[in-house]
């Protein structure tokens, strides 16, 4: 079975996007769960839900570890056409998943108490995202 999830980001952070996920799986028995960002400039984490400042301090350590193109230590860039945002967002795509798989037992996702599925928006404009599912039932 496959789906496929649309993501409205407001710009850069993280979009949980657990709940929807967790109706498409309800009722489908013990399986397996990947999801993958179709996208090069965003990507896909499990994280924690409860406190919002660990979303917070994760879109800071990304941007202190990838600065935009018009950052001074960012001068050697070269794909920056689509802006400062461009290619620091190529960059963090590659240091972050962009594929998850999650054990999916009796319909739900086996997610810990704490923990939610989220798409991690690098690029400093709105974006629509889209995310592939494909949940394989046990026989």
């Amino acid at each position: 079975m496959q789906t496929e999830f649309v993501i409205e980001t407001a710009g850069p952070g993280l979009v949980e996007f657990t709940g929807q996920v967790a109706r498409w799986l309800a009722g489908r028995g013990d399986g397996l769960l990947t999801l993958m960002v179709r996208h090069t400039s965003a990507s896909l984490l499990i994280q924690e839900n409860a406190d919002p400042e660990v979303q917070d301090d994760l879109v800071e350590w990304l941007d202190r570890t990838v600065p935009g193109a018009d950052h001074p230590a960012m001068a050697w860039l070269r794909h920056t056409a689509e802006g400062p945002d461009d290619m620091p967002a190529h960059i963090k795509a590659a240091l972050l998943p962009v594929s998850l798989q999650i054990p999916v037992q009796d319909g739900r996702m086996r997610l810990g108490t704490w923990q939610g599925v989220y798409l991690v928006e690098h690029r400093a404009r709105p974006q629509r995202r889209r995310v592939a599912a494909q949940f394989l039932a046990e026989r």
